[in-house]
């Protein structure tokens, strides 16, 4: 083993760094070696962890909005400035190309930084009461202790994303991060101690047990709000768990993103855009492209665009140099890639580009792939691959397209590209998906509300929706 992690990562912190007895290993996808050993905390850290935030919530969130923004403008500055250090750190554990992990880096202090600011917007307001004798006021307050879970395939930004919006709002939070990708978490967590956070405010347990953090924080009562990035599966579970207490939820669940391209766009444009929403991360994003639908009349030409730009996609480490497309997290990661090319092939599909793994140590790269001939029964057409591998599937006019690209349970989000005016406002309507880039591959910031229809999820991260997650409405009503 080879350990490039901060000391810290044998602890979980709660209120400060404390030791664990138990830990277990943080492989790089790249190589398979062992990088790191990670505080595995058991049943009474996360209850100390509970106790902790709890007990800080009223202080904080009696702080004023502009002190709580003070302290997440300085976790901002520190996070920029370890750029590449932590950039590096994310690519040995996470496995994407290092332009990649500084790009999620610099995302992950834009989350912090728009969230220092909407601290000081929480605004209430004066209602006009229906007596003169009245007076009506509406506030916004924090809901409380926040429960945080992380997925591995942005394992900085996601973090980010629920704890800034929370912590702005007064609220105070227990993360559990991905046991694939804690290492940044922890760079994360020294950070907010250095910037001053008092002490509960963020805590951050580190398990191997997702199950039992997820039990512990839906039981306890002093746990108000529950937030999850993860698959589908895990997330009605999670809306099951937390049923009973009737606790609050935000969910950001699986997608299966169609990017459809009619026969008046900009086909070199929407070549680019289409292998850039599908290929960064490997595919493993849950708003990349997973189905290109393409006007059957310009199929042909637009799939060899399409094939000439996956063809020059470099795979490799991601801290190598050049390198476009890293591994895939783990060997299920592999074997779903396999297994729907292969179900897809089965069905008439045609491997245009790739279609096999890559002989690198660790074993875990594929060739990025382009599928034609993949017709809507096939398995890559109803399921969320998570991997560099896109059908091409064809139709015929504009009320065909929305057929197939909503025909789907998953709503997160999708693409297309036209230069009609009218069919940018038609389309953008019509399609059931929380999240539209009209000729645009990358359409999230932290200025954009985020998040899905249908069993994509429930409520929206970033944006002026992400702070409002994490505040009850009170209405005031005053005789005088």
């Amino acid at each position: 083993m080879v350990t490039i992690a901060s000391p810290h990562a044998r602890g979980v912190f709660i209120g400060g760094w404390r030791e664990t007895a138990a830990s277990f290993g943080v492989d790089d996808p790249a190589t398979g070696e062992e990088i790191a050993r990670v505080a595995d905390a058991d049943t009474e850290a996360i209850d100390a962890a509970i106790a902790a935030a709890h007990a800080a919530f009223p202080a904080w969130a009696a702080t004023p909005a502009e002190g709580r923004a003070e302290l997440i403008h300085r976790a901002h500055h520190l996070l920029l400035e370890r750029t590449d250090r932590i950039a590096r750190l994310l690519t040995r554990e996470n496995g994407k190309p290092l332009s990649e992990s500084r790009a999620e880096v610099g995302m992950s202090a834009r989350f912090l930084m728009w969230h220092a600011e909407e601290a000081k917007r929480t605004y209430g307001r004066v209602v006009p009461a229906s007596a003169k004798e009245r007076r009506i006021l509406v506030l916004r307050q924090p809901v409380g202790v926040v429960a945080a879970i992380t997925p591995w395939n942005f394992p900085l930004s996601m973090v980010a994303r629920k704890i800034a919006p929370a912590i702005a709002a007064g609220c105070t939070v227990i993360l559990r991060p991905a046991k694939k990708t804690p290492l940044v978490a922890v760079e994360l967590f020294e950070i907010f101690a250095e910037a001053g956070l008092p002490s509960g405010v963020a805590n951050l347990v580190t398990t191997a047990d997702a199950a039992r953090f997820a039990k512990r924080v839906l039981d306890d009562r002093r746990v108000r709000k529950m937030t999850f990035t993860g698959s589908t599966e895990v997330g009605r579970s999670l809306l099951a768990g937390a049923a009973p207490q009737i606790k609050r939820v935000s969910l950001e669940l699986g997608g299966h993103a169609p990017f459809l391209v009619f026969e008046d766009a900009d086909l070199e444009a929407a070549a680019t855009s289409a292998v850039l929403s599908r290929f960064r991360n490997a595919g493993q994003t849950c708003v990349c492209t997973n189905r290109l639908l393409v006007q059957r009349s310009i199929a042909r030409k637009f799939t060899g665009l399409v094939a000439e730009r996956v063809s020059r996609l470099r795979v490799g480490n991601g801290l190598e140099e050049g390198t476009d497309v890293g591994p895939l997290i783990d060997r299920s990661a592999l074997a779903k890639v396999e297994a729907h090319q292969a179900d897809a092939v089965a069905r008439g599909a045609r491997v245009v580009v790739g279609g096999e793994r890559v002989g690198r140590p660790g074993g875990l790269f594929y060739a990025p792939t382009l599928l034609d001939g993949v017709t809507p029964e096939a398995l890559i057409a109803r399921e969320e691959t998570f991997g560099p591998l896109l059908p091409v599937i064809e139709f015929e006019d504009e009320a065909e397209a929305l057929r197939i690209a909503n025909d789907t349970p998953y709503g997160l989000a999708a693409y297309f590209h036209t230069r009609d005016l009218a069919r940018m406002f038609r389309v953008a309507e019509g399609l059931e998906y929380g999240i539209v880039g009209v000729n645009d591959p990358l359409p999230v910031g932290p200025h954009i509300p985020f998040g899905g229809m249908k069993e994509s999820g429930l409520g929206r991260e970033a944006g002026s929706e992400g702070i409002a997650e994490f505040l009850e409405t009170k209405a005031v009503s005053i005789a005088i």
